[in-house]
């Protein structure tokens, strides 16, 4: 080995170990326990977003959801406060696409806790249909609710957030990559991933960190509650297969462990599983290729239909394979988080 590979060799070294050694300081110099916190959730009923609640209450953390079926809080509620006995409970009808309803929301989670630490921007829509079905209005739905509701949210927010803050905005794998049938639904992510990386460069000098989280697909069982257009039931069954598969979907209390951590020290994004990392990458560095497979994925789903106007959802477009042994842990899911209403759980 020459003496120049080998002075090459030692700077890299050296190099790394100062870059593992400055994200070390970095973490431990902005972390912030979840204790005595109190987190403001958009679309805190159900999915993710209640799956979030239950684990920073047991974290001991006050917990505000807003979401548009008071229904569906006050059992989400209830399910906060059984998996963590004396939890402190806001729950607020909010339509998180109507700035006076977030700004009421906000006035209120104000009033009753005195302060807000941590903003999760979790409503979302999940829309599968392809191209040729998606019109204007699926594109102007997802990016009213994707990246117009965390915007609104934010900026109500914002003049009652000290140093130490959080802002984290849930985006997707579908904010990293493109994702096919799902065109709407990935313009409406990739805004509010721009938007959030924005964001957190102009408040980190404020001493208020936001977070960008790219999930990929994860067991809350959404599906069910997910648009979709097109060949309506064959779409709900890929999608369904595709968000109960082990190895392809994660599970969502680990997930929230996972996403709470990262905003414990402040992180700037993360994509919390491993197929996720494995596409961001894929993407970013070799975009041919990721193109070259994303188009033979698209040839093996559903073809389009000349109906642009009637959406379903997921649970109106239920078919002998997305209700099989197939999507088992989907259906758990979905009744573990809120997605299914006592009444219709009976009945199946």
């Amino acid at each position: 080995m020459s003496s120049v590979t080998r002075s090459l060799l030692k700077n890299l070294s050296w190099s790394l170990l100062g870059g593992f050694a400055y994200s070390v300081l970095r973490d431990q110099f902005r972390y912030r326990p979840i204790k005595r916190s109190v987190a403001a959730i958009t679309g805190g009923s159900r999915g993710l977003g209640l799956v979030l609640a239950k684990e920073f209450a047991r974290q001991g953390a006050s917990v505000a959801l807003l979401a548009r079926d008071n229904e569906e809080l006050a059992r989400a509620k209830k399910m906060i406060e059984l998996a963590a006995p004396g939890a402190e409970v806001l729950t607020l009808e909010c339509d998180c696409t109507k700035p006076h309803d977030v700004n009421q929301a906000v006035s209120s989670i104000i009033r009753y806790f005195g302060k807000i630490d941590i903003v999760v921007n979790n409503a979302g829509i999940i829309s599968t249909s392809p191209i040729q079905n998606t019109t204007k209005k699926d594109f102007e739905d997802s990016l009213d609710i994707h990246f117009w509701a965390p915007y609104y949210m934010n900026r109500a927010c914002l003049p009652h957030l000290q140093k130490g803050s959080r802002i984290v905005n849930i985006s997707s794998i579908g904010g990293l990559v493109p994702v096919p049938h799902h065109a709407a639904y990935c313009t409406g992510k990739f805004a509010l991933r721009g938007y959030s990386e924005s964001l957190r460069l102009e408040l980190m000098p404020l001493g208020i960190y936001v977070t960008t989280v790219c999930p990929g697909l994860m067991r809350t069982g959404s599906a069910r509650n997910a648009r979709v257009k097109g060949q309506f039931k064959k779409e709900h069954a890929w999608f369904s297969l595709m968000a109960s598969a082990p190895l392809i979907s994660m599970n969502a209390d680990r997930a929230a462990r996972k996403i709470i951590s990262a905003i414990k020290t402040g992180k700037a994004e993360t994509t919390v599983s491993t197929p996720s990392r494995i596409l961001s990458l894929l993407h970013a560095h070799f975009p041919g290729i990721y193109a070259d497979f994303g188009s033979v994925a698209n040839w093996l789903l559903p073809n389009p239909t000349e109906d642009l106007r009637t959406t379903l959802e997921g649970k109106d477009a239920e078919s002998v394979v997305s209700r099989s042994f197939l999507t088992a842990l989907g259906q758990q899911a979905a009744e573990r988080n809120n997605e299914i209403p006592p009444e219709t759980d009976q009945m199946h």
